[in-house]
């Protein structure tokens, strides 16, 4: 099977997770992705890294390394051959130092008018905020979602993953620039911001309240005030574990809700959906809840199972690691690094000609500088090994 992305070429200077996990999903699916890394000693035991980051073996792999020393004029020439060569360039440096190191969109479009030029932001390309530091928790913090994601009386709630929104927008948008060059012929710069993408990650609330307006989505709502018992409502098990609730049509699934809770599909104050949910839902609510708590939460995964309910046990990070489904559909992989085993998150997007392929574990700082310069620029072993003895790439 081939790659999709088998013939672009992307410059990587980004520093943080999101940014970086943006130009990631390129490298995914067989886009070549080069990370643009300052010089320095290898950070690597006899070809094995060392103390790799937890987060960079997502961040970073499939990637290749390059460290170059850019700041010295044969390391800015390497780089602007590189940018002359690349389709796309990526970054999250604030603009003060895009503008420092010549690295904005206005100077490198000079050397590459068709480049795509994708900046991850913290709060947009424009406005009184746009320099505001690239920090999740600060863009989370305005769109919303934090005050109403606790119980009533609790403090806010940082959820974390409206970065992971903003990744994969990254990823979008250097898709549709690249796809309006291949129609086109023109580059373009691509801002994804922290905030944008917080905002979309509160998107189905966020939109109700820009179209409805009203107090009910400025506030955290407690389970038992649930306005349908059957759906969005947690309720814990015998053994302190939550089971959840989806079934807004509670005509479809109370006969069998019923029969796994010990109810009664008859009963007269809950056998139509106007009783369930209204007229007597405070009596629903008490009933399920100590009908949850007669059994553990193992006992409720395997009768919601087998009646094919909408619903579900809430898990921890440790059943996700070693579920039969994610790993049977690559959203978990094994992975080796240094002969040692271990596991790391796999492909969120599955495509049945052109997979995403995990080729390479994370890059030590400098690994691939010599290949990078030989396949990307044609640069010969002299050439290669005379800036590596000026230290201009090591």
């Amino acid at each position: 099977m081939t790659a999709a992305l088998p013939n672009v070429v992307v410059l990587d200077t980004t520093a943080a997770f999101w940014a970086s996990m943006g130009a990631a999903l390129l490298a995914d699916f067989g886009a070549t992705v080069v990370r643009l890394d300052g010089p320095g000693a290898r950070d690597h035991d006899g070809g094995r890294p060392t103390d790799t980051p937890y987060h960079d073996e997502l961040a970073n792999r499939n990637k290749l390394s390059l460290a170059l020393a850019r700041e010295t004029p044969q390391g800015r020439a390497l780089l602007e051959r590189l940018v002359a060569a690349a389709d796309v360039f990526v970054t999250d440096l604030d603009r003060a130092a895009l503008e420092r190191e010549r690295l904005d969109y206005a100077t490198l479009s000079t050397l590459k008018p068709a480049l795509v030029y994708a900046r991850g932001s913290g709060f947009g390309p424009d406005g009184p905020d746009r320099d505001l530091p690239g920090l999740d928790e600060l863009a989370a913090a305005r769109t919303g979602m934090m005050p109403i994601l606790p119980q009533p009386a609790q403090p806010p709630v940082y959820g974390g993953g409206g970065q992971m929104y903003s990744a994969v927008m990254l990823a979008f948008g250097v898709m549709t620039a690249l796809w309006h060059r291949e129609e086109t012929g023109e580059g373009q710069a691509v801002d994804v911001s922290l905030l944008a993408g917080n905002m979309y990650g509160a998107s189905l609330d966020l939109q109700a309240f820009l179209a409805i307006g009203g107090e009910r989505f400025l506030h955290p709502v407690s389970r038992l005030d649930a306005g349908n018992p059957m759906s969005g409502t947690l309720y814990p098990t015998q053994d302190g574990r939550w089971v959840t609730l989806t079934m807004p049509d509670t005509d479809r699934w109370w006969p069998g809700l019923a029969a796994i809770t010990g109810l009664a599909a008859d009963d007269a104050r809950f056998d139509s959906h106007e009783k369930r949910c209204e007229t007597n839902r405070l009596a629903l609510i008490d009933a399920l809840e100590r009908a949850f708590a007669t059994q553990p939460a193992a006992h409720w995964r395997t009768v919601i199972a087998e009646r094919n309910l909408s619903a579900d046990v809430i898990e921890d990070y440790g059943y996700v690691a070693n579920d039969p489904q994610a790993l049977r559909n690559r959203f978990v992989l094994d992975v080796q690094r240094g002969g040692d085993s271990a596991k790391t998150l796999g492909f969120p997007l599955f495509m049945s000609e052109t997979p995403a392929r995990m080729d390479r574990t994370a890059p030590y700082r400098g690994q691939h500088s010599a290949r990078v310069l030989s396949d990307v620029l044609g640069c010969s072993e002299d050439e290669i090994e005379a800036l590596t003895a000026v230290g201009v790439v090591s």
